[in-house]
């Protein structure tokens, strides 16, 4: 999951299945994940929200935090790690090797994967002077083959492919020779769940990165484009930060992130909790009181809000002017169990208010704010809310 996690030796494990069964999808009322029978719960009220590449010891904490997947497994899957998983009725997406092969029929297992980033540089390591460079990206075409020859091996499950921050960040220069943005079309017909990664606080190499957060729904944004809505869109989240304490988001920024892939497409989260700096850890968040606080109410509303979330879309349901121009405003709209949800974040780092005009609604209602303890006259389809920098506004309207 980065570029951070080879060079401190921690990197995820090649591998990648996935298969559908001909002529199926999911019924009215499930998730995508019906498609596959060994695959993430069909359930409306499942929500998948991950954790990269942990221990399987932290399971329970994990667990505890609102997360219920692991996305990856330190040179596994072994025996002991899935059975530990079970134990703690945590599964996950991992590489399809020979041990978790011979768990076909486990459902602990609901996913394979793809070896991290592939979009990235690769390391070369020089065989006269054991000296590593960096090489070329793997080449799309050798993933959307790999993905055949995992499916074939198992088409109960879906696969998982996380590609780098190059998805939303156009400057970054760890692509490689020769890489170019057109090869992600390619990319991502190579899994049935397609991620990506960018940490705008703690990854970027920017002097104002707090001005950045809006890279993660430009990333979300591409991603569904680039796979025309034939692709399960995931995306990874940061919350420490990973290689300087000093470039470590908000737990409000942390939300606005969040909200900002949700509104924008994305379908599942993953939250990147390493540490590398000053010194390793690959629980970080787990120490961080504060901000794992933050993190397990994030997941806990999501998961509250699952139904909400994964029900029919409303096009053009609202529309949303921001007094700030250079402001936008994201905003979603859903409509569950007799009332309309618009689900708003400010996408800058500044203040503006925005006017909604939301359709379908009677001359009279009421905007209750979730979470904020408080509520907003709407008339005919029409009110308007404050929004400090980042701030994320969900409200259910009866």
């Amino acid at each position: 999951m980065k570029r951070w996690m080879a060079v401190a030796g921690v990197m995820a494990v090649a591998g990648t299945t996935l298969a559908v069964r001909a002529g199926e999808g999911p019924k009215p009322g499930q998730t995508p994940y019906a498609r596959w029978r060994y695959g993430p719960p069909a359930d409306p009220g499942y929500f998948p929200i991950a954790v990269w590449l942990q221990g399987p010891q932290n399971a329970r904490r994990y667990k505890e935090a609102g997360i219920n997947l692991y996305a990856g497994l330190w040179k596994g899957p072994t025996e002991q790690q899935l059975a530990d998983l079970k134990a703690a009725g945590m599964q996950v997406i991992c590489d399809q090797n020979e041990v978790g092969l011979k768990h076909r029929d486990d459902p602990t297992i609901v996913g394979w994967m793809h070896g991290d980033e592939p979009d990235n540089a690769q390391p070369v390591i020089d065989p006269n002077t054991g000296q590593q460079t960096w090489g070329p990206c793997i080449p799309p075409e050798r993933i959307v083959a790999d993905y055949k020859r995992l499916r074939a091996a198992d088409p109960t499950r879906p696969i998982l492919l996380n590609l780098g921050q190059g998805v939303a960040n156009d400057e970054w220069h760890g692509r490689g020779p020769g890489a170019h943005l057109g090869q992600y079309e390619t990319y991502v017909q190579g899994a049935d769940i397609v991620s990506f990664d960018v940490y705008p606080m703690a990854g970027l190499e920017k002097p104002n990165n707090a001005d950045y957060l809006w890279y993660v729904a430009k990333g979300v944004e591409r991603l569904v484009q680039w796979t025309g809505g034939k692709r399960i869109v995931w995306n990874c989240l940061e919350c420490t930060g990973i290689s300087d304490p000093k470039k470590k988001a908000t737990p409000h920024q942390v939300r606005a992130e969040a909200w900002m892939a949700l509104v924008r497409g994305s379908t599942g989260l993953i939250w990147f909790v390493h540490r590398f700096a000053p010194t390793f850890c690959e629980w970080a968040l787990l120490e961080d009181p504060e901000m794992l606080a933050a993190v397990t109410a994030i997941n806990r509303q999501i998961h509250a809000l699952a139904p909400v979330l994964n029900s029919p879309t409303v096009a053009d349901g609202a529309t949303v002017t921001s007094s700030a121009a250079d402001v936008p405003i994201g905003h979603l709209v859903k409509r569950h169990g007799g009332a309309t949800y618009l689900f708003t974040v400010a996408m800058r780092n500044a203040p503006t208010t925005g006017t909604f005009r939301v359709r379908g609604l009677p001359a009279r209602a009421k905007a209750e704010v979730i979470g904020e303890d408080r509520s907003l006259p709407v008339t005919n389809g029409r009110f308007t809310d404050e929004f400090k920098p980042y701030d994320v506004h969900l409200y259910r309207i009866r």
